[in-house]
């Protein structure tokens, strides 16, 4: 359901009107109306998230449908299935549509956000989730594959935000969720190139959500730490690192990252903190998922930066 609010003139009065099933061009041509703005319910937002095939997005995904959103999920070649089809059930409103996107193309950016509102007319949330992992030495990853990872990682991100953005301020209302990580604030020896990537996500974040705020829209950057998904195993070795110079340190930074993320907790609970930050007025800056990261990055302001160091190089290097 949406409300209406309808600014009259010259008394400045409002009238609301409650809404029920009306199609996506209607509600397009009321919210381009002047003195109409449509105010979105907390029980019924149209989503959309990237990379929404497996891990975090998909959990995500079916969790948001599961609750009553209209959730369109994406990913670069999206398959129907059980468990990614409609959730609406009963009289649920609720929805998860898969829809075709490569996150590295404009066109392909530009077509997922107009099918969305072809059929919705508005877009209340945005979840930047697509990415991958990239490890090898720094030495030893070539330009082609830093290139790689950003252009998911972070330059996908922008290409959705710079779809959303336009949309959202027109209504006047919105929210974009980031997907970051905690390797966005320690950069991981072996993992340099995604680290960076997620470094990028926190400052553009902290930059977007003062251009974006006087239009209504929000931003926020979620930190997982080490998570049990397939991300593991899907993680991309450089190619010249099967003769590494860097050998048994390497090997064992790898050997490392993927016990811990074998034995971190499920996608569960960072969808949690997505869902805390769904309908907050004015969300934080950042949410580090998990107790114990959020203990180290707050001890990450208080040590000195070679103490930090040190405790990074003594487990992954």
């Amino acid at each position: 359901m949406c409300r209406i609010v309808i600014a009259m003139e010259p008394v400045r009065s409002q009238m609301l009107i409650d809404i029920g099933c009306i199609s996506g061009r209607q509600l397009s041509a009321l919210n381009q109306a002047k003195g109409v703005m449509i105010l979105t319910s907390k029980e019924n937002l149209v989503i959309l998230i990237t990379g929404a095939s497996s891990g975090i997005g998909k959990a995500a995904a079916e969790a948001l449908a599961r609750k009553g959103h209209r959730v369109y999920g994406t990913s670069r070649q999206p398959k129907t299935s059980p468990s990614l089809d409609v959730l609406n059930g009963d009289a649920s409103p609720g929805f998860l549509k898969m829809l075709r996107l490569d996150v590295c193309d404009d066109a392909s950016a530009e077509a997922a956000v107009d099918f969305v509102m072809k059929a919705e007319g508005r877009l209340d949330v945005l979840i930047n989730n697509a990415g991958f992992g990239i490890a090898g030495p720094i030495e030893e990853t070539s330009v082609e594959e830093a290139y790689s990872q950003l252009n998911t990682n972070f330059l996908g991100l922008v290409r959705m935000c710079r779809q959303a953005i336009p949309i959202m301020r027109s209504q006047k209302n919105g929210l974009i969720v980031n997907i970051g990580s905690v390797a966005g604030l320690f950069s991981i020896p072996f993992q340099s190139m995604y680290s960076v990537s997620k470094y990028a996500i926190e400052a553009y974040t902290e930059a977007l959500r003062i251009e974006v705020k006087p239009f209504g829209i929000r931003a926020v950057v979620i930190e997982p730490g080490d998570t049990k998904t397939g991300f593991t195993n899907a993680r991309n070795i450089c190619r010249a690192a099967g003769n590494s110079t860097y050998g048994e340190r390497f090997a064992r930074s790898i050997r490392k990252m993927e016990k811990d993320e074998q034995n971190g907790p499920g996608p569960e609970v960072v969808v949690k903190a997505v869902m805390g930050v769904l309908n907050k007025k004015n969300p934080p800056v950042r949410v580090t998922v998990g107790f114990d990261y959020k203990v180290l990055v707050f001890l990450k302001r208080l040590l000195p930066s070679r103490l930090v160091e040190y405790i990074l190089s003594k487990m992954y290097a």
